[in-house]
């Protein structure tokens, strides 16, 4: 039997989604958190049954590769797809953190009462209808379902064909998981074809979904963007600055710098670009440069200063450092690769991140207190972190629990986009009788009628 093609499949799908979605905004939070909790027992329980089909991906893998000997490629790539027992553990873990989270659905972010006694209040509720097209791993997928259910919204869940097997066994578990706590089939949609034209649709699909999420690198994020027919709810695009200010603590900002590079540099958060006062470098820069090339594998690219000041110093490796083009000031690397600036002053510092954005995170070293303040007011980012690692950015570092990515747009929210960042605002009004004058009707006729109530 022909398989049903994609739009007509996608379309039957979004068609329940929709008459699904209001109903799942209403279920409490205490039920929520239960149901949350069940789902992370049953992937506790399911360990060995998630580990088995993800061995079958990894072998399907392998196998798509042929006769290609290009080793390092397929190593990489298995390395990527395969799942150990910590990370069914993770997921578990991530599941019960989200559960421990508030439920933003109903909290009255804002409560004031009018002259005329009317009481307005500001209300939390559901976005809707939630696309998500994934190329990560299978912790992203759970993750992100759970956001979206803790948050009222419904997901449609696309993930990548390289974990079709282990998703099909991690969604069975899920779905039978919720259903024991009485939770409708429907209350997520994990789409099992593994067709590209199924992401495709559903970037089309402008009517059906209120918001969507990409997760995955440049290439994913940047089709969402250009195709997309509603609202791109967070794409982890935008750059990673960090400046060394005149007034540093040395010791303090080397730390930093390492971190927000080296600690996970294929994060959309790692460091992009060093922009270093140049009163600083030549007591900074090189030692720093020396670290990155021989101990941590970093490529250096840097400006024609930083050449000049690195050719002087009889540092091993140096000549590694290659010179950055204007392209590299413009990248969002996501690998060990890192461009360095130096800036005369703030003022270069500021203009050279507004300059090659949007900007991501924005990161100053200081110990003046003053520069500080101005940084952060002045660099328009998703965050602004002042003598603290870019890696930082994100909803653990932050404090609220797990996100479904980071936002460097203008609209809706910026950040982290967490249980929070998941739903929108009402206005709930309460009075009695209040109207808006001046009344159609005559004063004297209302005050007659008024006059013939019992």
């Amino acid at each position: 039997m022909p398989e049903v093609p994609i739009k007509l499949y996608l379309d039957k799908i979004l068609k329940t989604c929709r008459s699904h979605a209001s109903s799942l905004g209403l279920i409490p939070g205490p039920v929520k958190d239960r149901v949350l909790r069940a789902m992370a027992d049953r992937l506790t329980r399911d360990e060995e049954a998630i580990l088995a089909a993800n061995e079958k991906d990894v072998d399907a893998l392998g196998k798509s590769f042929g006769t290609e000997l290009n080793k390092d490629r397929l190593k990489a790539a298995v390395s990527r797809v395969r799942m150990v027992a910590e990370d069914v553990k993770e997921m578990a873990e991530r599941l019960r953190i989200i559960a421990d989270q508030p439920d933003p659905v109903g909290a009255v972010t804002g409560r004031w009462e009018r002259p005329d006694g009317l009481v307005v209040s500001r209300v939390r509720v559901p976005i809707g209808v939630i696309g998500i097209i994934s190329e990560l791993k299978p912790l992203v997928t759970v993750e992100s379902i759970a956001l979206c259910f803790k948050s009222g919204n419904l997901s449609v869940f696309r993930g990548s064909p390289d974990w079709a097997l282990t998703h099909e066994v991690i969604g069975k578990g899920l779905r039978e998981a919720a259903q024991e706590e009485g939770i409708p089939d429907g209350a997520w949609v994990l789409v099992d074809r593994p067709e590209k034209d199924v992401a495709l649709e559903l970037i089309r699909a402008g009517k059906a979904l209120d918001a969507i999420i990409p997760r995955g690198g440049a290439g994913l994020r940047k089709a969402v963007v250009d195709g997309a027919r509603m609202p791109v709810l967070c794409h982890e695009g935008g750059l990673t600055h960090l400046y060394v200010d005149a007034d540093v603590d040395l010791p303090l900002v080397q730390n930093v710098v390492i971190n927000s590079k080296v600690q996970l540099p294929a994060a959309t958060n790692a460091l992009d670009t060093l922009l270093v006062q140049q009163g600083v470098a030549r007591h900074f820069l090189a030692a720093l440069i020396n670290r990155l090339l021989v101990e941590f594998k970093v490529d250096v690219r840097g400006c024609p200063k930083t050449l000049a000041l690195m050719g002087q110093m009889p540092i091993s490796g140096h000549t590694s450092i290659v010179p950055a083009t204007d392209d590299d000031y413009n990248r969002q690397f996501q690998s060990p690769t890192l461009s360095v600036k130096m800036v005369v002053d703030m003022d270069e510092a500021l203009a050279h991140i507004a300059g090659h954005g949007p900007c991501m995170t924005a990161v100053i070293a200081t110990s003046s207190y003053a520069s500080a303040l101005r940084f952060t007011r002045e660099v328009d980012a998703g965050a602004v972190l002042v003598n603290a690692s870019s890696r930082l950015h994100d909803a653990e570092g932050f404090g609220f629990g797990s996100d479904i990515g980071l936002s460097s747009a203008r609209l809706h929210a910026k950040g982290p986009i967490g249980l929070e960042q998941l739903t929108c605002e009402k206005y709930v009004v309460f009075g009695n009788g209040q109207l808006r004058l001046p009344h159609p009707v005559p004063e004297t006729y209302f005050d007659a009628i008024m006059l013939k109530r019992p």
